[in-house]
This record gives C-alpha cells, sequence and structure tokens, in this order.
C-alpha cells in the first residue's frame, strides 16, 4: 500500500475530530513587533506519489510545489495568499491574525523556497492586536494596489489596510458592510475577497463569497461592495463542496477554490472557473470543474489561492494549505500551470 493511501486513510479518520478552521486562543501582548521568520522548504517532487510522470490535471498541470515548516511559533495556519504581478512577492495571513510577507526563490522555473519572510500581527484602528478584541480567524485577503482588505470568517467583518500608512505594521478599519453578511453562519462566513481593478467587468467592487453561507435553496451566499453594481448573489453549492478562496484571473474569469469533508467521503479539492460577467446582484453562479483531487495526491486543506503571469506568457496558479496548527496536516505551496491560457 502506497504512502499516499496511508496518510489519505489516517488524516481522514483523524480529521474527523478536527473541523477545518478551528485554532487555539492567542496569547501575547496587545503590541508586538516585526520578526524575522526562517522558513525550511522541502520540494514536491511528484504531485502523485504513484506516477511522477502524470503532471496534468483537468485544466492544470503540475509546475513544482513546496513543504513549508519553520521554528517560529506563529508559523501555519495560512488561509490566504497574494502575489505581485511577477509571482515573486507575495503577503499572506494566517488565521491566528498574522501578517506574512517575503519573496518566493525559484530555480528556473520551480520553487525553491521562501527568502525575507517577516510577521507581525494584524493591528486595529488603534494600534493593538485584532486577537486582543477575540477576533479570530483571519480567511480571506484582497488587494487594491496599496491597500488590503482582510475578511475575518467568525465575527463576519472586513478590515481595511492602508500599507503605505506602515505596511504590516499599518492599522485596521472596518469596512461597512451588506447586512446579510452580519447574518453569516459562526464558523462559516466569510472565506474569499477578490478585488475587481479598472478594466474589467464590476471594476471597483470587492466581491465577498461565504464558505458555507447558505440561501434558502442551499447555495453559497455572495456579496459585491462598492462598485457600479452592489448586490448579493448566490454560488450554486455541489457535492458538498465549500468555498475557500476565489481569484481574478488575467483574462477575467472567476476561479473558486473550494473543499469538502466528511468521514465517509474524505477531502477533496477542486476549482470552479466561472465568467466574471455571470457575476451579478440575485444571480446564481455555476462553471464548469478545472481541477479536482483527493488526498491520494500533495494536497491537504488548501484554503489559498492566487494568479499570475510569467515572461512566458504562462498563467500559473499558487494554492497554500491551511495546517490548522496540527501535527497531522502540512503547509504546501503548490503551482500549476492554466493550460489553454
Amino acid at each position: 500500500m502506497s504512502f499516499g493511501l496511508n496518510r489519505r486513510r489516517f488524516l481522514t479518520s483523524a480529521l474527523a475530530a478536527l473541523p477545518f478552521g478551528m485554532i487555539p486562543a492567542a496569547g501575547g501582548p496587545a503590541h508586538a513587533q516585526t520578526s524575522s521568520v526562517e522558513v525550511k522548504a522541502r520540494p514536491i517532487e511528484s504531485f502523485d506519489p504513484r506516477d511522477p510522470t502524470h503532471l496534468r490535471y483537468g485544466a492544470l498541470e503540475f509546475r513544482s510545489g513546496l513543504i513549508l515548516t519553520s521554528s517560529f511559533r506563529g508559523f501555519g495556519g495560512l488561509s490566504g495568499l497574494r502575489l505581485d504581478r511577477k509571482g515573486e512577492q507575495f503577503i499572506a495571513i494566517s488565521d491566528k491574525g498574522n501578517w506574512f510577507t517575503g519573496r518566493l526563490a525559484y530555480r528556473g522555473k520551480s520553487l525553491a523556497g521562501l527568502a525575507d519572510v517577516k510577521s507581525a500581527p494584524l493591528l486595529d484602528s488603534d494600534g493593538k492586536k485584532l486577537t486582543a478584541r477575540r477576533w479570530f480567524d483571519s480567511e480571506s485577503l484582497a488587494l487594491d494596489g496599496s491597500v488590503v482588505y482582510v475578511g475575518y470568517e467568525r465575527v463576519n467583518q472586513i478590515l481595511r489596510f492602508d500599507f503605505s500608512k506602515g505596511g504590516i505594521r499599518s492599522r485596521g478599519e472596518v469596512l461597512p458592510v451588506p447586512p446579510g453578511i452580519a447574518n453569516l453562519p459562526f464558523n462559516k462566513g466569510l472565506e474569499a475577497l477578490v478585488f475587481v481593478p479598472k478594466g474589467q467587468p464590476l471594476a471597483g467592487t470587492l466581491i465577498a463569497i461565504s464558505e458555507r453561507g447558505l440561501d434558502p435553496s442551499g447555495n453559497i451566499l455572495g456579496f459585491l461592495i462598492g462598485g457600479p453594481s452592489p448586490g448579493q448573489f448566490t454560488v450554486r453549492r455541489t457535492e458538498n463542496f465549500d468555498v475557500s478562496d476565489a481569484v481574478l484571473l488575467p483574462s477575467g474569469d472567476l476561479l473558486l477554490l473550494e473543499r469538502k469533508f466528511s468521514v465517509l467521503e474524505g477531502v477533496g479539492i477542486r476549482i470552479r472557473r466561472v465568467p466574471i460577467k455571470s457575476v451579478v446582484p440575485d444571480a446564481v453562479i455555476d462553471g464548469p470543474t478545472i481541477f479536482a483531487v483527493d488526498l491520494g495526491y500533495e494536497v491537504d486543506n488548501m484554503e489559498g489561492i492566487d494568479a499570475h503571469l510569467t515572461e512566458d506568457g504562462d498563467t500559473v496558479l499558487m494554492m497554500v494549505s491551511d495546517d490548522n496548527f496540527s501535527m497531522i496536516q502540512r503547509t504546501l505551496l503548490l503551482q500549476f500551470t492554466l493550460v489553454g491560457e
């Protein structure tokens, strides 16, 4: 029996008692300094442990991946990830309320490691740690130039940080949100944020999607905040998948990263592609699955996704996993080429 299959069965049974997103309380002083973080990276030689020649998975082709570890106490729980246009600089958040920034190192076209990694706690408008307010589960991340939006799941709030005023030491201001967001479930609330840039339909809109806030038809609630057409929409929920993140492609389509977990079915990860023009108030959006795998492959609790264009014109997707600060889970970075873009 292969290692991958053993690991799948072990995690399926062990995770039954550990819901995705469950985190311990954080302590420490209300004011904390920026920390330098050493992150060790081990390459993932093959996304399919059973067949190193297997590279194509639906519309995605595996490029490279890393298993990340660190002795830094706050490292892990990575739930949101955004890259610069070259796919080199990154910003990430953990669900314990920490920023992580740094640089992706490459060896040729393959990921080689992380460099210049810094971490600091997310701060409120008074400069105090947001965790001191019992605000945990910072799950989603969106960028608009130097402005960074962070979605909090359990309190169902969105904060706006202006990185031109201090970078990861900047202070967050609570963003007014539609009333429906406050009614999302306690631990299945805001999970994905996408800011629509200029030149795209819905330019200036912040798209917010819940993990599993459901309407009467059983579809997942989403919100259009600001922009030309604010309102509410839903994502058609199928096969018990929940939303864990989203990204807007350079071509304009929206990709939904989704996962499911059950004792009977195990863990599944998939990506659906949705035309951005279909994301309008009162719509039920849907799209084809372009990627679907289970724990027989090198995945974990994949919670973050972003995309960038290479100098060669390839559209590259990056996914990151949330290890829930658990010994039986891993922090993974995975890169795939979106074939045919």
